[in-house]
């Protein structure tokens, strides 16, 4: 057998392999991007029963339940793919992904159904994550059983590629719905129709996938008699094959993941949560950032092709490393100056008893942050997104917030009635606000202010810096496994690494946001994740560019 695998005339060109591939991949995380694009009406409709912090929390929390059992749906499908071949087994999940999807569009939310209307997105999402977990590792083998060794990474690139391009799709639909209908409506019932739409889009891609022919390099597996018939024993009980598994996860997946994530769907929850950013008008920079961006994939995949995988790969997560904490920051001033100047100008300083204050997010949705005064001040500044340090207060007392030069002072509840202590924090809150506004905090980013070739360009660089470890990894990947295992052992650390170190990453740098108080704290999770991974691959990743893959 050589690395080279010559088409029969009646199979598929190169062209029609990617097209079909890349298209349906496309449509399928326009599914999936649907949710995160919509976390904030997820969380009013759906998680309406807790604190607004806390729904925002699980409505992200949901959204990486997908995420979660995607290493799960990398088994079921892996192992399928490595049985029964490339092509069935990226139908029935795109069919699963798109079903799912769908049913999300008609499901009641919590005031019609109550408790049922979140368990139902829960598992409508966890069909969603199985799906996934087998779609994109078959569709990048897919493609690189059909590519030439020397255009591998190229092709390949456009598998993720057309992935970011389901964002940017997902954008548009939500863009065009959301300017032919009033704020109300949309956020009423509106967003539900990118979601019906998705049904159009299932029949799309299930004629294109059904219009190709099995891979090349599994009909001559199955030909030859040379298929696994224990893909997942071979791949996760053999050391030889194990370590591998975890080289990849840990040297080349573990950064691209996290890198992606921050460089797109949190910076747009970023964007528009955290800089106060219209929705609309959040949705149209990011849009113009993913078209500057997702192009830079193919051209990382290209340029793998001539210098290698690995320093792209090490690259990528070194760079985020040092200029992820800048760019946000940037990004905050350029989107929102009043806010970045009254940053600066005016510090939110909480002077507390330490031993008073607790993390502000409740797992479970029930806890009232109004025992202490630290409590009632950082569930305050919680609720309004406002950055803000803790030190130790300075002698005995309740806690006080500090705006700059003014100082409040917040109720002690212990003693207070019910109705007296919910009358004391009303009027810290009314005082609270007042200084906030006076200082530049509350007030949405002004659209006139908005610097917006600034803010395109720093997105642009986010989504650029993902693109260069994306563009690279997918060919890596194919070309570190050998075919007889190769869904199985490449679909573990794909989902694994963007299944729970990225699809996770929303979730854990909200709740790290609200428990520390500093808006950029968690991006110490991108960073500490993209650190891992460059001293992994420096030191285990191997150079597989030109490597056989049969």
């Amino acid at each position: 057998m050589t690395g080279e695998v010559a088409l029969p005339a009646a199979r598929s060109s190169v062209s029609h392999v990617i097209g079909a591939s890349a298209l349906g991949t496309l449509f399928e995380w326009y599914d999936f991007y649907l949710y995160g694009s919509l976390a904030g009406f997820i969380a009013s409709h759906f998680f309406s029963a807790v604190n607004e912090t806390t729904g925002f929390i699980f409505a992200l929390a949901t959204f990486a339940v997908g995420f979660i059992v995607r290493p799960v749906g990398a088994l079921i499908f892996g192992r399928v793919g490595d049985l029964a071949g490339r092509k069935n087994t990226f139908l029935v999940t795109l069919a699963l992904m798109g079903t799912s999807t769908f049913l999300v569009g008609i499901l009641p939310g919590y005031d019609s159904i109550g408790i049922a209307a979140p368990l139902i997105l829960v598992v409508l999402r966890i069909l969603q994550g199985l799906a996934i977990g087998g779609e994109f590792a078959g569709a990048i083998i897919y493609v690189a059983e059909h590519a030439p060794a020397d255009k591998r990474g190229l092709y390949t690139g456009f598998v993720p590629a057309t992935a970011i391009s389901g964002l940017l799709l997902s954008l548009i639909v939500i863009m065009a719905t959301r300017v032919n209908m009033t704020p109300e409506a949309f956020a009423d019932w509106g967003w539900r129709i990118p979601y019906l739409i998705s049904i159009v889009l299932l029949g799309i891609s299930l004629w294109i996938r059904l219009r190709l022919h099995e891979s090349p390099v599994f009909l001559e597996m199955k030909e030859t008699r040379a298929l696994s018939t224990a893909p997942l024993a071979e791949s996760f009980l053999r050391w030889q094959n194990l370590k591998i598994v975890l080289i990849a996860l840990f040297g080349c997946v573990a950064g691209q993941a996290v890198v992606f994530y921050t460089g797109t769907v949190y910076a747009f929850n970023f964007l528009e949560h955290t800089a106060r950013v219209d929705g609309l008008t959040a949705a149209v920079l990011f849009g113009c950032a993913l078209v500057i961006g997702a192009p830079l994939i193919l051209l990382f995949g290209w340029l793998s092709d001539r210098i290698g995988r690995k320093p792209i790969i090490i690259g990528s997560a070194l760079l985020t490393v040092l200029f992820a904490f800048p760019l946000f920051k940037a990004l905050v001033s350029a989107a929102n100056p009043a806010l970045a100047h009254a940053q600066e100008s005016s510090p939110v300083i909480v002077s507390a008893d330490i031993r008073e204050c607790s993390p502000q997010f409740d797992p479970v949705g029930r806890k009232r942050f109004d025992a202490s005064s630290c409590d009632i001040i950082k569930s305050f500044l919680a609720h309004e997104s406002v950055n803000h340090e803790t030190r130790p207060l300075q002698g005995p007392g309740p806690a006080r917030l500090g705006i700059g030069a003014q100082m409040i002072v917040a109720p002690d509840p212990a003693g207070l009635g019910a109705g007296q202590r919910a009358a004391a924090i009303a009027e810290f809150q009314k005082q609270a606000r007042l200084a906030l506004d006076q200082a530049g905090y509350r007030a949405e980013a002004d659209p006139q202010a908005i610097d917006r070739p600034r803010v395109i360009a720093i997105l642009a660089m986010l989504v650029g810096l993902a693109a260069m470890g994306t563009g690279a990894y997918a060919a890596a990947l194919v070309e570190l496994f050998p075919a007889r295992i190769r869904y199985s052992s490449l679909s573990f650390p794909q989902n694994f690494g963007n299944g729970w170190l990225g699809g996770l990453l929303p979730a854990v740098a909200f709740t790290i946001v609200a428990a520390t108080g500093n808006i950029y704290a968690g991006l110490w999770y991108t960073v500490g994740v993209a650190l891992l991974c460059v001293v992994v691959a420096v030191f285990t990743l191997p150079e597989t560019r030109g490597r056989p893959i049969l």
